[in-house]
């Protein structure tokens, strides 16, 4: 690439001043695309920052080679949704088609300036997954209002300026803001609007320049003027008018006014012949004298059929699942244009960055004066947690060996590192990268930023010290320290015997609010505890083989994890609420007067077990043999003294309704309760951790059986064992209703935290049935949603743009009177289906043919149920779905005007909210479970220890695993109170290892999801099989008729 003189001496300052950054995600140093062969040609392309660079292309080289030079050299990943423009030799405005070579598109390449640009405005920019593309959108909205382009009321025209503003000089100071207004013109007429920007300004204090893009861009969408690009033209009568193309459909103003719209869906077909331009609608059944074909006259042919050509991209592009394939050639004769489009649809550009790894680095912004630590203080950096793989083939600028890039400093550092991964972070570290200094930022429990700085010559501390003092100060799961690296989502480390050195990886918010998504898979690295395998083998042959002995050994270690779930209670919650004196003595009574003799029972029960193993496996007394291998007469023991307490097991589910309605009526329990959910102990929702005596119970029952299976009748266990099967099937069966009906009220509690815009979602009767991600048809296309069905219910919700994560409810579908239908043949949308209620209908679309047949069998045993009813429940319509759509509405999403003076605190900081709950996984992996999953995954409960091994890593590292709510959690050991990464399960598959893998192992299974891959080996044929069935619970959905065969009311 030939640079021009004016362009910054460093790569990382092409996109502005080097003290105020923010991130990319494609990592230096890719390769660019393989040029063509032939002579090269210098070509310049001007970018949204109004700078020019200057690229060598070969003549052969096409359009999409270009563009993808241009990308590269951004380190931009989702640049299908720019393009670049130029004037041709009639000139007019055209752009590069990807196809053709770019040097027969542009004649005079010494002559010719291309621009890059936004060439496709999604509805939404929260689609967008990367910080640097929403500052390139920022930038052309900036753009588009200098030029007029983009035209507002005065209202908005002022509060979009007061966000750029904001995002190049930071916080208001009047002198400052005034003189920057005098300097710089952001729209034809700011003068008479400076009082009104300046006014607008002062309440942006503490908005970081990604959360100003992120605010334009919120209120931009909302004009209707936004993406809007006017191409002159007359109908029949001979009226001026102006066409336009938008992600909905043909758009046409009179003016800078709407005056019609055409959606694609009722478009048939788009063409042109000579100046006219032809658009053919599908008939309207409702309207016998609707006009078949449209019919305007443009200003020549050249102009149609650049108009064409662009609207049969936005087609393509929002409306499409994959690129459509070229159409094949004709052997005589040609009709029509072979034009088609080419490149990525926007679902496979968002598919691609969800489903990729990416690595963070560092962007800089030209206009923006705001120094480094204003954003490294910002919750709100990065959109997704993703993470690039090293081997992606992805181009980057041709002058990554350049090393006095200030992107490159942050790299140069070579210290160990320790990472751990978790899909649930508190608030976010990010760090400057130097090249003097090792900078770490750690973030404290409460939300404050202490930084920590060593010279150079200083040393970094070991590992260990690193992973003691994170583990110290972050929440459950994540460890965060960097040195001189950028934020990044952690990956897969190798763990290497001999080197022993690891990346580190820092967790980062987006500018929304959100939390980083729950894909991401757990990480957790210590050289101490890594075993070689020649120990291992050795040890495992010291210990007896046989199954009896590993089924007494499931039973100590799900004893293990059940005495610290009993500790959640009895112990953490007990000090937690001790400190605030929030909790009334009669619900503080209810709880630990319960719960405090269960653990007490328990503790001694595993001493016991303990006691026992100890002597199966011969490190105690190892002359004894026969008297004690054998766990059934400990089992009988217990269980008899386990029934004396049925009445403590009885009145642990009225202690969670208790709870329940203590928290409604007091605000802050019900806070107290939140904050204690955020603390490392309580490492799943707190609710379910009153279950768990119950829960325990059904485990008890399942490990006697298999010990009885296993057993011959003349076995000295046999008979013992038989007998406490007896004893706690019985009990089983006499708290099995209640256990049924707590668990769907602790679903309901669940779900209440993660849904917002509906109220009294828990109500007498309701159950829940469903969960998951379907594609909901509007006008704006297919629209990711969150469907939760229940007995009388169809709710769907969008993801919130709130930093608590939740839900908001969008509409409510009753069930009474519904009908559903496949509709594939009729939308021409794969696994979709109709859902017709009495007020308005819903097209829906599902992942693939399973999930749609899911759905499908659930709602239609759903709707049975609700018409088996006395109709519909006034209490159940009316239960205040506060977002809920008026029958006038017809399904359609809007929104209101207050929206846009209601944008500037859409970012309004929320308390902080697990982001990686079952909805939230179901969400980013796009697929559901049912109430009949999480039943299957409360009796498949496991814990044990697990070596695992990375795809590229040799060494095999031990850890203490938990599987429980559809994840694996981990731990160093099994004494830790809280895991320190978890990876939830929904959406992998297991597998056991092929032989071209190499994992000459025994017993080992494999967990994949797109490009995660985790192997984990285990100790015995038994846990093996084990495991492969408890996970394979997870990751594959039961049967959905058998949840809903009760009809007893619930007791709340």
């Amino acid at each position: 690439m030939v640079e021009p003189d004016e362009r910054p001496s460093n790569a990382g300052q092409r996109l502005g001043a080097p003290e105020s950054l923010g991130i990319s995600t494609l990592e230096p140093g890719q390769r660019p695309p393989t040029m063509p062969p032939g002579r090269q040609v210098a070509v310049r392309v001007q970018m949204l920052d109004d700078t020019q660079e200057v690229f060598e292309i070969s003549q052969r080289a096409t359009g999409k080679f270009l563009h993808e030079l241009v990308c590269a050299h951004l380190n931009l990943v989702e640049g299908d949704y720019f393009g670049l423009e130029y004037q041709d030799h009639r000139k007019m405005m055209v752009w590069l088609d990807l196809v053709k070579p770019a040097l027969k598109q542009i004649r005079r390449p010494k002559n010719t300036i291309l621009k890059f640009v936004v060439k496709f405005f999604p509805p939404d920019h929260t689609m967008l997954s990367e910080e640097l593309t929403r500052y390139l959108f920022a930038l052309q909205i900036k753009h588009d209002l200098a030029c007029g382009r983009l035209t507002c009321n005065d209202t908005s025209a002022a509060l979009l300026v007061s966000h750029i503003v904001q995002s190049e000089i930071g916080d208001f100071d009047d002198v400052q803001s005034r003189q920057h207004l005098l300097n710089n013109k952001y729209i034809p007429d700011q003068d008479a609007l400076t009082d009104k920007i300046i006014d607008y300004h002062r309440k942006h204090g503490g908005h970081t320049p990604a959360e100003s893009d992120f605010q334009l861009l919120e209120i931009a969408r909302r004009l209707e003027m936004y993406g809007v690009r006017l191409h002159p033209a007359k109908d029949r009568e001979g009226t001026k008018l102006s066409l336009a193309v938008a992600h909905t459909g043909i758009l046409v103003f009179q003016g800078h006014t709407k005056i019609n719209a055409f959606n694609w869906s009722k478009v048939r077909k788009l063409s042109f012949k000579r100046k006219r331009f032809l658009i053919k609608l599908r008939p309207d059944l409702n309207q016998s004298s609707c006009q078949d074909t449209l019919e305007f006259m443009m200003g020549s042919r050249d102009c149609c059929k650049i108009f064409w050509k662009i609207c049969v991209e936005y087609h393509a592009f929002f409306r499409l699942f994959e690129e459509p394939k070229p159409k094949p050639k004709a052997v005589l004769f040609t009709r029509g244009s072979s034009f088609r489009f080419s490149g990525r649809t926007q679902k496979q550009v968002m598919d691609y960055v969800k489903d990729s790894e990416f690595k963070k680095v560092h962007f800089e912004r030209k206009h923006s004066r705001i120094q480094s630590n204003l954003s490294l203080a910002s919750p709100m950096t990065s959109h997704f947690s993703s993470e690039m793989p090293k081997d992606r083939p992805r181009a980057s600028s041709l002058n990554a060996d350049r090393t006095d890039s200030p992107l490159r400093h942050g790299r140069g550092l070579e210290s160990a590192h320790v990472t751990v991964e978790n899909a649930s972070l508190p608030p976010h570290h990010q760090l400057s990268p130097a090249s003097a200094s090792v900078s770490v930022a750690v973030s404290q429990p409460n939300g404050h930023h202490e930084g920590l700085q060593d010279d150079a010559s200083s040393r970094a501390p070991p590992p260990q010290q690193l992973l003691k003092q994170s583990t110290d100060q972050t929440s459950t799961g994540s460890l965060g320290l960097g040195l001189g690296d950028s934020p990044a989502t952690p990956r897969g480390v190798m763990v290497n015997g001999q080197k022993q050195q690891q990346t580190l990886g820092l967790l980062s918010h987006s500018p929304d609010g959100r939390q980083p998504s729950p894909l991401t898979s757990p990480l957790l690295t210590d050289a101490g505890f890594i075993r070689t395998d020649d120990e291992d083998e050795v040890r495992r042959k010291r210990f007896p083989t046989d199954k009896a002995y590993f089924i007494a050994k499931e039973l100590l270690t799900t004893e293990r994890t059940y005495l610290k779930d009993l500790e959640v209670i009895t112990v953490a919650l007990h000090k937690f609420v001790s400190k605030e004196e929030a909790l009334p003595d009669s619900l503080k009574n209810v709880i630990f007067a319960n719960f405090e003799p269960v653990f007490k029972f328990h503790d001694a029960f595993l001493k016991e077990v303990e006691q026992r193993l100890q002597q199966w496996e011969g490190r105690s007394n190892a002359h004894i043999k026969g008297d004690y291998q054998r766990v059934g007469d400990i089992m009988l023991r217990n269980i008899q003294g386990l029934k004396l307490m049925t009445g403590h097991l009885q009145k642990h589910s009225e202690a969670l309704l208790e709870l329940e309605r203590t928290c409604r009526g007091s605000r802050r329990l019900e806070a107290l309760c939140r904050d204690f959910e955020l603390q490392k102990a309580c490492y799943l929702p707190l609710n379910i951790f009153f279950l768990r005596p119950l829960h325990r119970l059904m485990h008890y029952k399942q490990i006697l059986e298999r010990l009885c299976k296993h057993y011959p009748p003349t076995h000295d266990d046999f008979r013992d064992s038989r007998a406490a099967l007896a004893d706690i099937s019985e009990m089983v069966a006499q708290l099995h209703g209640t256990m049924i009906k707590m668990e769907n009220f602790q679903k309901l509690l669940e779900l209440k935290k993660d849904l917002i815009g509906i109220d009294n979602l828990v109500l007498p009767g309701r159950e829940f049935i469903r969960l998951g991600c379907l594609s909901k048809l509007s006008g704006k296309g297919l629209q990711q949603r969150m469907f939760f069905l229940f007995n009388d219910v169809l709710l769907y919700t969008s993801r919130g743009m709130t930093a608590s994560n939740q839900f908001k409810v969008h509409g409510q579908l009753p069930l009474y009177g519904m009908t559903i239908r496949e509709s594939e043949d009729e939308w021409g949308v794969p696994n979709s289906f109709t859902l017709f209620g009495q007020r308005h209908s819903v097209v829906v679309a599902a992942s693939s043919a399973s999930e749609m047949e899911k759905w499908m069998e659930d709602i239609k045993m759903a709707i049975e149920l609700a018409d088996k009813c006395n109709g519909p429940s006034s209490e159940i319509l009316g239960s205040s779905l506060t977002d809920s759509k008026s029958p006038d509405e017809g399904g359609v999403e809007q929104e209101s005007e207050d929206d846009l003076s209601a944008s500037r605190t859409s970012l309004e900081r929320q308390a902080p909210h697990r982001g990686n709950t079952t909805v939230h996984v179901c969400w980013h992996r796009n697929t559901s479970v049912s109430m009949v999953d999480f039943s299957v995954a409360v009796e498949n409960q496991l814990s044990g220890n697990l070596l695992r091994k990375f795809k590229n890593s040799n060494g095999w590292q031990k850890l203490w695993v938990v599987f429980t709510n559809f994840s694996l959690f981990f731990y160093k050991s099994h004494q830790d109170d809280y895991p320190l990464a978890s990876l939830p399960l929904l959406g992998y598959s297991i597998t056991i290892p092929s032989e071209s893998e190499n994992i000459h192992k025994d017993y080992v299974f494999k967990l994949h999801f797109k490009s995660h891959v985790y192997y984990f080996r285990s100790e015995s044929e038994y846990t093996f099989e084990r495991w492969m069935e408890v996970i394979r619970s997870a990751t594959s959905s039961s049967c959905h008729a058998r949840l809903h065969s009760r009809k007893d009311p619930y007791p709340y």
